[in-house]
């Protein structure tokens, strides 16, 4: 296990401080100025899961009221609002400096038989014919300002291989679907629930950028103020997240300072395991005076 995969795990061990209120760790996510989106929902889930017995969560749904402080813990506090025969229901507030910033409702189910389809898993070329992380970094280092190489380089606990990479500093408008390969080797043996935790961790990967394609735009061409405003994920599928996942992404349409993005992610052998949706700002970057 890496240094950063036991980071992550860490990150998402979250102290009970009473019956229904949590405490996680702010710092050590995906970025260094405010807290990465994944880190809260999936910290706010782990809430969630300390108060359900013997259920699975099958979907969330999240609103990133502001954005968090990683200098300081986050206080997570659930609202146990049902159990019920075949759902449990949890509503979980993230706190800090006294004030809300994120809602999660999480819905959970005992399990039933029913009937199964799925769309396919794209064609995709597997993960070993796509750049590592290193690669691409090592591609862009010299056109990173050196005060920031440090962090652009940090060991991150995801695995990734991004499929046909973009150029982050000329990128071309190009198409809005788009795809990545992901995986923790740290998640072998991890029970059922940390595996939702790593997925959704992950789910915030990649997404909001795929409003940003058709125009030409990356989070480095410093035109666009961006950040999400809401994540919803619905688990489908047992999760081995040690394994290669590949995330199909897209954006159907941005507008009036907005982007809506979804995903679909699937196991290497083609089950579909989850699907995300999530709007996010897309605001015109305007030069200080």
């Amino acid at each position: 296990m890496t240094d950063a995969e036991r980071q992550l795990l860490d990150l998402l061990d979250i102290e009970r401080l009473e019956t229904d209120l949590f405490r996680g760790t702010g710092s050590g996510g995906e970025t260094p100025t405010r807290i990465y989106g994944g880190q809260v929902i999936a910290q706010a889930l782990a809430a969630a899961y300390r108060t359900v017995e013997d259920r699975l969560c099958h979907s969330l749904h999240a609103y990133f009221i502001r954005p968090g402080d990683p200098s300081i813990p986050v206080i997570y506090q659930v609202d146990r609002a049902r159990d019920g025969g075949s759902f449990t229901t949890r509503r979980v507030v993230a706190i800090q400096h006294g004030r809300q910033i994120l809602n999660l409702s999480a819905s959970f189910h005992a399990g039933d038989d029913g009937w199964d389809h799925q769309h396919p898993m794209p064609g995709i070329d597997g993960p070993a014919a796509h750049p590592t992380r290193q690669t691409l970094q090592e591609r862009f280092i010299d056109r990173i300002p050196e005060k920031h190489r440090a962090e652009f380089t940090r060991p991150r606990p995801i695995e990734i291989r991004e499929v046909e990479p973009r150029d982050m500093f000329e990128p071309i408008p190009t198409d809005d679907r788009h795809y990545l390969w992901f995986r923790m080797g740290a998640a072998a043996g991890a029970d059922p629930a940390t595996q939702h935790l790593l997925l959704a961790y992950a789910s915030d990967m990649g997404l909001l950028g795929s409003g940003l394609r058709p125009h030409g735009l990356s989070w480095y061409t410093r035109q666009v103020n961006g950040a999400s405003l809401d994540h919803a994920m619905w688990f489908h599928a047992p999760i081995r997240f040690e394994n290669w996942h590949l995330y199909a992404m897209d954006s159907p349409w941005t507008g009036a300072g907005r982007s809506f993005n979804r995903g679909k992610i699937y196991a290497e052998d083609g089950t579909l395991v989850a699907s995300v949706a999530q709007e996010g700002l897309m605001r015109r970057l305007r030069p200080r005076d």
